[in-house]
């Protein structure tokens, strides 16, 4: 269940009956104009027509509004001064509203076309977060798979978080990380980390040689001309989780990142690290020796891999959102279920809106039967 995509159709707008409103707005002015005492004058009222239109139409339809509320001031000159057919006043007044229908016209001319943009724009996010962060498999041999992404900015879609899954002869590989930073560097950041995981993920290395190799995948791609001075200010934390189809412990290698949570019948359990590695990036700087650390994974429990952006979520009082506190005594044994009540909680938690991209894997080792 990939979230964080959503809205990319086009926005549609209100029916086409709320046109008749500013279109009665300028026939009752018209009507009390005319029949007014002559020292009253309505015609300026008008002009309300074209200028609440753009709220629900476009170009054209403030275009015929904007002729209408023209046509209209003419007529009421027109009936109200007979034999001078048009006063100073009168034509001042359509004077003005040519300058209000087209400047109101243009606007909504540039608004449809950054609109355009933005859903273009859009796309092309959802395109490539599907090639860079494609949606886990729901099934990983034995096990069941979901999960989350959520980008703090709508227009984005994609940043620095990343997730990848490889099956191999005896179990899964998994990695969830997250790039120091944000913008294009991040996601080339993400990109090429993925890339080295994905190809070097399925070889019968070890987990903690795995890992090395993709610190120096990161190193490698800091030392390329052009990228001079990123060195030691740019890094990844990842943790790498190995889980055998056979046996019920997990291997785990952890450089620098939110500990993995482990859900058995709504008791959240952390699994700390207590040999923590660096972030990938710095291993030329601190020369790490990567531990490879285990913890059970029993049938119908739920591995819980995340970033720092749901951790580090804050409501309105700046409190962080309290993970393992707000999912302690959930029973869900559904991936999808337990990622969709997830969403809601921690959306509701933060007002709607996320100050970091989010990322939470949810991994289940379906009961024995």
């Amino acid at each position: 269940m990939a979230q964080g995509l959503d809205g990319l159709s086009r926005p549609g707008r209100p029916g086409r009956a709320w046109v008749l409103v500013p279109i009665a707005w300028i026939i009752a002015v018209s009507v009390v104009d005319v029949l007014a005492p002559p020292h009253i004058h309505l015609g300026p009222l008008l002009v309300a027509a074209p200028a609440v239109t753009p709220s629900f139409g476009g170009p054209r339809t403030v275009g015929l509004v904007a002729a209408l509320a023209v046509c209209a001031q003419t007529v009421i000159g027109v009936l109200r001064d007979p034999d001078e057919l048009l006063s100073a006043n009168h034509e001042a007044q359509i004077m003005a509203l040519l300058l209000v229908g087209t400047s109101l016209v243009v606007f909504c001319v540039i608004r449809e076309r950054r609109a355009k943009e933005l859903r273009q724009v859009r796309y092309v996010s959802e395109a490539a977060q599907r090639v860079v962060l494609p949606p886990l498999p729901q099934r990983l041999g034995p096990l069941r798979a979901a999960s989350l992404y959520l980008a703090a900015e709508a227009e984005a879609q994609i940043g620095g978080d990343l997730y990848a899954a490889v099956r191999t002869a005896s179990g899964t590989r998994l990695i969830v990380g997250d790039v120091r930073g944000k913008g294009m560097t991040a996601v080339n950041d993400a990109s090429l980390l993925l890339g080295a995981f994905r190809v070097a993920a399925h070889r019968p290395a070890s987990l903690d040689e795995l890992v090395a190799y993709l610190d120096r995948s990161v190193c490698w791609d800091l030392a390329e001309p052009g990228e001079t001075g990123r060195s030691g200010e740019t890094f990844i934390t990842a943790v790498v989780v190995e889980i055998p189809d056979r046996d019920h412990r997990v291997r785990m290698v952890s450089c620098g990142h939110p500990p993995p949570v482990v859900l058995r019948d709504g008791r959240p359990l952390t699994v700390d690290a207590r040999h923590p590695a660096p972030p990938l990036g710095l291993g030329e700087l601190a020369a790490p020796r990567y531990h490879v650390e285990t913890f059970p994974f029993e049938p119908g429990d739920l591995l819980l891999l995340y970033t720092d952006g749901i951790t580090e979520a804050r409501d309105s009082a700046g409190t962080f959102y309290p993970l393992t506190e707000r999912i302690r005594g959930w029973t869900e044994h559904d991936c999808d279920a337990f990622l969709a009540r997830f969403r809601r909680d921690l959306l509701d938690h933060v007002g709607g809106h996320l100050d970091d991209d989010a990322v939470m894997i949810v991994v289940e080792r379906p009961p024995e039967l």
